[in-house]
């Protein structure tokens, strides 16, 4: 899913990180909205309510959202930040890297938001900045994994490009496998977001912040999924030497 450049990357590896990546943004937005009334995986709304606050001369609220905003570009530059800062270690270090980091920062949500949140308003703002820098990071780190390929923080480019997509399989002259593959990309990213967000919006009804750790344990999966591949072609590597003397010398024997 990560292991592999941009450059380079199959299909298949873009269509498993879209599902799960995408799963998670939606479960972590329907959890921000039920618990703070606040979109957490886009931001044009919140431009519309820094707009809305600065006409209202809201000084207080106006930071607040343009602190916001910002998270979600700080999330997005740290991705790239990071993956080019680790690209010379490998594209799976350099892809895990803001993968870990978004993971650890939702299991700090978690636990915060279930042992120790008051409601109070404070919490509320810096809890709601914490998971749109995650979700900032989230989108720039599978754009820059997928070479622009996916986004999956957000629906409304989607929705734009799946509806030319369709658009285009009813002319003949712009068919294509990629038109193909392409609409699929999209049909999975809008089915596992629709599914995350139910799956997260039953689960905060009935576990409160610990919907969390369900988000970190997609993350976790994801990483384990790479990770177990890449140990296993290490090993072979490690044996292989061995394995052809072992072989070599069978041939030998068997030639004597």
């Amino acid at each position: 899913m990560i292991s592999q450049y941009r450059e380079n990357r199959e299909y298949k590896n873009n269509l498993h990180l879209a599902a799960t990546t995408a799963a998670a943004a939606a479960m972590v937005n329907v959890a921000g909205v039920m618990v703070f009334f606040a979109y957490t995986s886009n931001i044009t709304g919140h431009v519309a309510t820094l707009a809305e606050e600065l006409v209202k001369g809201h000084w207080y609220q106006a930071g607040v959202v343009f602190i916001w905003l910002f998270m979600f570009f700080g999330g997005s530059f740290l991705a790239q930040f990071l993956i080019s800062l680790f690209e010379n270690k490998g594209p799976y270090i350099a892809h895990a890297m803001p993968i870990l980091v978004e993971t650890l920062a939702l299991l700090g949500v978690g636990i915060y938001g279930h042992l120790f949140y008051t409601e109070s308003l404070k919490e509320t703002e810096i809890l709601i900045a914490s998971l749109i820098f995650c979700m900032g990071l989230q989108n720039g780190m599978v754009a820059t994994i997928s070479n622009n390929q996916v986004k999956t923080t957000h629906l409304t480019g989607l929705i734009t490009d799946l509806g030319r997509e369709v658009a285009c399989v009813f002319f003949k002259r712009h068919r294509s496998p990629e038109l193909t593959e392409k609409i699929w990309l999209h049909l999975t990213i809008f089915s596992c977001s629709l599914g995350g967000g139910i799956l997260g919006g039953y689960f905060f009804l009935s576990y409160d912040f610990q919907v969390f750790y369900m988000v970190v344990a997609i993350l976790a999966f994801v990483l384990y999924s790479d990770f177990n591949s890449l140990v296993m072609d290490k090993s072979y590597e490690l044996v292989k030497p061995i394995v052809s003397v072992l072989k070599e010398d069978e041939e030998d024997n068997i030639g004597m």
